[in-house]
């Protein structure tokens, strides 16, 4: 089981970090994309830098919980978009990242939960 927690955490951190980066750099698609639906070249980079400080910051213990939070709403806004854009087949793919972002967080109130019971 703690395997396959490691992969999901791995997974998911260098999807958001690949993720952030495609806006932080301003690739030509995903730029195009994110302007179609509203956003300027500031919020992109911005919400790209939400996402990579997310996506390293579940490194730590300490943030894993709160910060696989934020990064599963950064998800749910991109998958939203996709949806609205009529990309339904990449739209149902993008909802696995947000899954994986909850089983961070599940495990680690689980975590939380055991590391309470055990001191008091």
């Amino acid at each position: 089981m703690q395997r396959l927690k490691l992969t999901n955490l791995v997974l998911l951190v260098i999807l958001a970090i690949a993720s952030a980066m495609a806006k932080i750099l301003k690739l030509p698609d995903e730029l195009l994309f994110f302007q179609q639906a509203g956003f300027n070249e500031l919020s992109l980079v911005s919400f790209g830098v939400i996402q990579l400080v997310s996506g390293l910051a579940m490194t730590f213990n300490k943030f894993r919980a709160s910060t696989a939070i934020v990064l599963a709403l950064t998800f749910l806004v991109s998958t939203i978009m996709i949806f609205m854009a009529g990309k339904i087949g990449f739209g149902i793919f993008s909802v696995l990242p947000i899954v994986m972002c909850w089983f961070v967080v599940r495990g680690e109130r689980k975590l939380t939960m055991r590391t309470q019971t055990h001191t008091e």
